[in-house]
């Protein structure tokens, strides 16, 4: 392994990371409240997000990778690629509510006229854990089961 190989990796790495930071500022910035949601879940109840992602997440991947595999036309294959890639977004977007907490325990001066740094900084605390490899799967099927209760779990009545 030579020099230039060992730069390729590390530089794909650090790209990915970038990327998940990117997409969870994003997130954040277009979709605040479900972010919001998804870090009150993940607060509250991580376990039980876990478990809800997992629960989501198996069977839309299974049926992904076995329709990509089975359907032998070119938009089958895709449509396929696009069920395990929008399982993936999802999960990103529902781990950008992790991120939005972490950085809520790491707190700085600035962050009531700039919020979004809130987000950043956690997201680079999380991308940093996501070296270890144990954690990336454990926080993206949590993320999703965040997302799917915090769109689709009971909400709280109006304050009396």
């Amino acid at each position: 392994m030579n020099l230039a190989d060992v730069f390729t990796v590390v530089l794909v790495i650090v790209g990915l990371q970038t990327l998940c930071v990117g997409l969870w500022l994003a997130t954040a910035a277009l979709f605040p409240r479900a972010v919001e949601g998804c870090a009150e879940r993940l607060g509250s109840m991580p376990g039980r997000c876990l478990l809800a992602g997992t629960a989501a997440a198996v069977p839309l991947l299974a049926i992904g990778i076995a329709i990509s595999r089975t359907v032998p036309n070119a938009p089958g294959k895709l449509f396929g690629a696009a069920i395990v890639i929008g399982t993936v977004l999802a999960a990103l977007a529902g781990t950008a509510g992790l991120a939005l907490r972490i950085g809520r325990g790491l707190p700085s001066a600035r962050d009531e006229q700039e919020p979004w740094r809130r987000v950043r900084r956690g997201g680079v605390v999380l991308a940093i854990t996501y070296l270890t490899l144990i954690l990336l799967p454990l926080t993206l099927l949590a993320g999703l089961g965040a997302l799917g209760m915090s769109r689709f779990g009971k909400r709280a009545g109006p304050p009396a």
